[in-house]
């Protein structure tokens, strides 16, 4: 087989391949041995019909087309692997030359544009450097996580006043059209103040008392009326004060394994000191793709762009100009990282294998809060495990570089990325691994 590329930019070329038909005749007698089992034809058992009755019966030239298509994969494979050429949209190739018939000695040629991964030298990795955020835990950041302890422990009680923000309301909701009652519910739980429901709600709850109903006018999320302005009446039924209990030795031997308070402030102090490590770590992840970009000249393939920013926009109406440069300058940003991510996946050697992609999946999943295997069901139905891979290899890719390059605070204090990836635990690994897939795990519906 012969091939010429043709470079038409830094990241477009064109292919020019050339089989022969000594080549092409292999594949040629597979296309019709499976048509003779897939055609019935009187008079022939099947898989015993003549090439020339198969020319006859389906037309001239169809098994050929069908040889064809069956091959093209494989031999676009082989030129990719012979130019060193990584594609980054493949587009339909267009035959130029084709046998006619079953018994026609000529070969097959065509030819495809496509935009591939531009071939750029990465820097060495020792001379990088990524910075991080500094790591440090102070007495207010454990004083709010004990805050936050203390309200997991606390106890709603009845109270005798009118409600305020803060409060927990058991409340009966009506919403209503005109005439039309559009929905109801009663006996609903509500902390004041939250503002997760209806527009409105909360300045209506303050200052009502258990037994008082009161109407606002707001807008309706649901049903045939929605989006039109209607009437809601709230009856509070309660109202309860959540009490918290005192930071003191009981409290300690409640909410956790510690006997005091002062051996809880220094278990809570360890836990945030390793998520500020943690964080530095996930910071060093995100930075680097960024920092080897900007150390290279990464041109981003027209094509990948125009495509990506109609896909971002296509649900949007009446774009503007404005909003349009704001999408390609984004999707070119995050094309452009992509991009020299997979090259340094490619750089060093990174190979995902199927445990890889397993523990990648399992943790995808629970992410999204999802069985596993109806993930991995969802997964293999939409196509996406090929991407799935490719998230695979950046993130081992950039977890290997980092072990080469420089870290260092805000302050220019070196960071020991290595210990701090030791120090995690599996939960913080979790995150970790999962910090760079945010291109819409669960968008594959």
């Amino acid at each position: 087989m012969k091939s010429s590329v043709k470079e038409l930019s830094p990241t477009k070329v064109k292919v020019a391949v050339e089989v022969s038909g000594e080549e092409f005749a292999p594949a040629l007698k597979a296309a019709y041995r499976q048509a003779a089992q897939d055609v019935q034809v009187p008079g022939f058992r099947k898989g015993k019909v003549p090439p020339r009755i198969l020319d006859q019966r389906l037309g001239k030239g169809v098994v050929v087309d069908f040889a064809i298509e069956r091959s093209m994969d494989r031999w676009l494979d082989q030129v990719f692997k012979e130019h060193s050429l990584t594609p980054l949209e493949l587009v339909e190739p267009s035959v130029t030359s084709r046998p006619d018939a079953a018994d026609a000695t000529e070969g097959v040629a065509f030819e495809v544009e496509m935009e591939i991964r531009p071939q750029i030298d990465l820097p060495d990795l020792t001379t990088l450097t990524v910075t991080v955020p500094r790591r440090e835990v102070s007495d207010e950041d454990v004083d709010a996580e004990i805050e936050q302890l203390r309200e997991r422990f606390g106890t709603l009680v009845g109270v005798d006043r009118p409600a305020a923000t803060g409060d927990f309301v058991s409340i009966d909701l009506t919403a209503t059209f005109g005439d039309e009652e559009v929905d109801s519910v009663a006996g609903l739980s509500y902390q004041v103040g939250l503002g997760t429901m209806i527009d409105g709600l909360d300045e209506a709850l303050e200052g009502l008392s258990a037994g008082e109903t009161t109407t606002f006018e707001s807008e309706l999320v649901g049903g045939d009326h929605a989006g039109r302005m209607g009437l809601i009446t709230v009856t509070a039924r309660s109202v309860k004060e959540r009490e918290l209990p005192e930071v003191d030795d009981d409290f300690a031997q409640l909410s956790s394994e510690f006997d005091t308070v002062a051996e809880l402030r220094e278990g809570v102090k360890d836990a945030l000191w390793k998520v500020a490590g943690t964080a530095q770590y996930i910071q060093a992840r995100r930075a680097l793709p960024q920092v080897l970009a900007d150390a290279v000249d990464m041109p981003v393939p027209d094509g990948v762009l125009a495509s990506t920013v109609e896909r971002l926009l296509g649900g949007e109406a009446d774009v503007t100009d404005e909003r349009r440069a704001e999408v390609e300058t984004e999707s070119a940003t995050s094309i452009r990282l992509d991009l020299v991510t997979d090259m340094l996946a490619a750089a060093l050697n990174v190979e995902v294998t199927q445990d890889d992609l397993v523990q990648f999946m399992i943790q995808a999943a629970a992410q999204v809060r999802m069985d596993p295997s109806e993930f991995v069901e969802r997964a293999e139905q939409t196509g996406a495990i090929r991407r799935y891979v490719t998230q695979v290899a950046r993130g081992k890719a950039v977890d290997t570089a980092l072990q080469q390059v420089t870290a260092v605070d805000e302050d220019g204090q070196s960071v020991d990325l290595a210990a701090l990836l030791e120090e995690a635990d599996a939960e913080d690994a979790e995150d970790i691994d999962l910090v760079d897939s945010d291109d819409e795990i669960v968008d594959d519906e």
